[in-house]
Order: structure tokens, then C-alpha cells, then sequence
């Protein structure tokens, strides 16, 4: 059995929890492949490696050199190195570090090195070999990872070693330059070498036993999940569930690769397990989580006879992709329809460009738009299965005296999304929460 472990920046923090990660490692030997971030925070006020590693750049920018940040992170991995007690050349490494940081002048390259450095200093400490991302992950000119010759790659470079750590987070693009996943992306970078090595099971490993059943900061005491598809993963994680990177299913879903997310600091505690859909066993509950994202706009068209005008979807989505933005949604009726669009996409004027190209192109009766909109997304395989969950849903956000402005239900019937007045968001997941897990305890996770 192959596994292959991902560990968070919080693992990494200091010297006493990489000797944590190394007992865990050690203690199966199954954990073969290891993928880790940047050292995270040690308390409360410390600052995270990789932002430091910006300010670097900041500072590279303005003067050419890394300045005291750079001395901040030398420091830490100083500290780091020291706590361990491994042989490893730290001050020779520090100082080519510096000097292709400020060689390179790229932020991409900068923000890297942090997982750069924390993945030499880990298999030193274990003894594994060291793989380094910008050899094996791969992007293309467009910046969407090239899947297959990454697969490829690091299939090549792990093969014949038996225990390996692997940098995550970063890789090379078609300009020969270090390119980064967004933040969080060491996730995907382990899926990556889960799908690459055809592991049996691929450990998330960070600061929490798994997912909840939505945002504690929200709701006290959630339930915890145990088990979850694929799916539900997906629509939960993008929604705000940010246990896990949203994107990072999609390596280890082609080949129906399990996750386990784990507690470094809690090693024994059973943890949430994600299965692909031919694994996954509906175990009777209806909604298995909860989650919202606020700031969206929503922009509203309507136009008489509307299903009848060939191509006028087409008209707006080309307007849309001409400003390359994404929508989230796009809830429609006969005469009616509406682009859910994230508020940051349409900043600096934005707005209002896309307003004025949409009324040349075709000529609605109507457009309005809603700000400061925030959607909630209930999600579960049960919700199908279950007669009356909407009623529920809607009875439960109308008595906590919550106007829904937006409904959009999947046909797979997998999540029902609401939007609401960003200020509501918090109640009206209190008031689902409430509905489907205090009201009936029956529904065990």
C-alpha cells in the first residue's frame, strides 16, 4: 500500500512540529511520498513564512535586494535547523537562495521558496530523497497545469525511490520560469504526486480533525463529518469550507483515489475520509455540510420573448468572456436571467463597462444589479433522497426573518444555493444549521 502525506505550514511552523511530522511519517511505513508547505505560524502574531517571502519581493523590487525580511526568514530556518539537529549546509542554501531571488526579481520564484526550503530541511530530517516541483510539476502557456506530462514527470523521478519529499505549491510554466499554485495550492501539488505514484490513499494532514459540518466561527460545536463524495467536497470547499483547496480533488478524482484529512496534533482522531461516488456509501443523513461566501454581484436581465432570440445567452457570455470574467451562476427563466459574478471581478470600472456592452448587444427592457450579495450553499447526497428538504430549507431562513434574493438548485440535486444580503449570511446559516442538525440528531455524521 502506497500513501502519499501533505503537510500544512502549521506542521511545519518550527522544529518541534517537523519532529512531530517525522514521528507520523515514520510510524507507517506505508507513508512513503511526502509533500510539504512553508512553515505557518507559531503564535498568534507571527508571521507566516510565505508573507514574508512577498515582503522580500517587495523589497527586491524597490532596492534590487531581499532586505530584512530575507534575515527574518534566514533566522527562522536557522532556528529551525538548530531544533533538528541535521546535517544540512542551512547557511549555504540561504545564501544561493538569496541570490537567485534577486537574480530572478520574479514573485512567483520568491513566493516558492518557502516550500523550497521546507521540504530540503524535512528530508533532511527523514532521510528521503528530494524532489524539487520546478522538475516535475509543469504548466502550459495558457497557466493551467499540464496534467499528463506532469503526471509523467513525476511518476519518472519517484520511480526506484522508495521515500521522497517533494516541494509543493510551485512548478515550472512554459517560460522555463517558477510558477505557483494560488494560495493553499500544496494541496494540489499532493494529489498531484498521489495521482503520479497511483497511491492507495493520499493524508491531508493540518490543524484540524476534518471537516465540520460548517464554519465553527459560526455555529458552535458542528457536527463533524466523517465521510463525504468527492462532490460534496467540491461544492463545500469553493463555497468557503476551506479545510482543503477546491481544486485539489481533481488529480486523485480520475483515479478514484481516497482522502484522509488528519490532525498533525491530533494523530489518533478519525478525520474526515472523501471518497469518489463508486466508494462512497449514503449513510442516511440529509445534508451532510453548510457553508457561504459573501460579496458577490448579481447582475439581472430581462427581456420579453427572450427564449425566442437565437444566440442572445451567447451575446452576453462573449461580453463576459471578452473581459475574461467568470461567473458562478447563471439562474434563468423563460424571460429572466441573471449572472452571479464575484464582486472583485468587477472593480475599477468594470461594472459599468459591462453594463453599457450588454445593453448595446442585446437590448434588454430591463437590467439591474444587486450588490453585496452572499450565497450559501446547503450540500448532500441525502437532499434528493428526502422528501421536503427545500421546504425545510426556506421555512428555516423565512423564520429567522431572512429575504432570499436568489435561488439556484443543481440538477443533480446535490445543493441547493441561496443568496442572501451579505449581512444575513451568518443567520441564515445558523437557521439551516439549526433545521437539519439540531432539530434531528438521528442524521450522525
Amino acid at each position: 500500500m502506497i500513501k502519499v502525506c501533505k503537510f500544512g505550514g502549521t506542521s511545519m511552523a518550527d522544529g518541534n512540529m517537523m519532529k512531530r511530522v517525522a514521528s507520523i511519517i515514520k510510524s507507517d511505513g506505508e507513508r512513503r511520498y511526502v509533500v510539504v508547505s512553508a512553515p505557518g505560524k507559531r503564535f498568534g502574531g507571527d508571521v507566516k513564512i510565505t508573507d514574508l517571502l512577498y515582503r522580500c519581493f517587495d523589497s527586491v523590487k524597490q532596492t534590487g535586494k531581499c532586505g530584512e525580511a530575507y534575515e527574518k526568514i534566514s533566522e527562522r530556518f536557522r532556528g529551525i535547523v538548530s531544533e533538528l539537529g541535521v546535517s544540512l549546509d542551512i547557511e549555504g542554501i540561504l545564501r544561493d537562495t538569496q541570490r537567485d531571488i534577486e537574480r530572478e526579481k520574479s514573485e512567483d520564484f520568491t513566493a516558492s521558496r518557502g516550500e523550497y526550503l521546507s521540504a530540503r530541511v524535512m528530508a533532511s530530517l527523514l532521510g528521503f530523497a528530494f524532489v524539487d516541483a520546478r522538475d516535475v510539476v509543469k504548466f502550459r502557456a495558457d497557466g493551467q497545469l499540464d496534467s499528463e506530462r506532469t503526471f509523467e514527470l513525476m511518476a519518472n523521478a519517484l520511480k526506484g525511490k522508495k521515500y521522497a519529499v517533494v516541494s509543493g505549491f510551485y512548478g515550472e510554466g512554459a517560460d522555463g520560469r517558477v510558477k505557483t499554485f494560488s494560495r493553499g495550492g500544496s494541496d494540489i501539488s499532493g494529489a498531484i504526486v498521489a495521482r503520479a505514484v497511483t497511491a492507495d490513499l493520499y493524508e491531508n494532514w493540518t490543524d484540524v480533525s476534518g471537516f465540520l459540518a460548517c464554519d465553527p466561527r459560526i455555529v458552535e460545536n458542528p457536527a463533524e463529518i466523517h465521510s463525504m463524495s468527492y462532490k460534496e467536497l467540491r461544492e463545500l470547499s469553493y463555497m468557503g469550507a476551506n479545510v482543503l483547496h477546491s481544486e485539489s480533488i481533481f488529480p486523485v478524482r480520475a483515479a478514484n483515489i481516497p482522502i484522509r484529512i488528519k490532525n498533525t496534533f491530533r494523530p489518533t482522531d478519525k478525520g474526515t475520509e472523501i471518497l469518489p461516488i463508486s466508494k462512497y456509501r449514503y449513510n442516511g443523513r440529509i445534508v451532510t455540510g453548510i457553508a457561504g461566501k459573501k460579496n458577490f454581484t448579481v447582475i439581472f436581465i430581462e427581456k420579453s420573448l427572450m427564449n425566442a432570440e437565437i444566440g442572445f445567452a451567447r451575446k452576453v457570455l462573449s461580453i463576459l468572456e471578452k473581459h475574461g470574467i467568470c461567473f458562478e451562476h447563471m439562474p434563468s427563466g423563460i424571460d429572466t436571467m441573471s449572472f452571479v459574478i464575484d464582486s472583485e471581478e468587477l472593480k475599477h470600472g468594470v461594472q459599468e463597462e459591462l453594463l453599457e456592452e450588454i445593453r448595446k448587444a442585446v437590448n434588454p427592457d430591463t437590467m439591474r444589479v444587486f450588490d453585496d450579495i452572499a450565497l450559501i450553499a446547503t450540500v448532500g447526497h441525502g437532499m434528493s433522497k428526502n422528501v421536503g428538504t427545500s421546504a425545510k430549507l426556506f421555512d428555516a431562513i423565512a423564520r429567522a426573518g431572512i429575504n432570499v434574493r436568489m435561488i439556484d438548485q443543481g440538477s443533480s440535486e446535490l445543493n441547493i444555493i441561496v443568496g442572501v444580503d451579505n449581512d444575513n449570511c451568518e443567520r441564515a446559516i445558523r437557521a439551516i444549521y439549526e433545521e437539519f442538525f439540531k432539530k434531528d440528531m438521528s442524521f450522525g455524521l
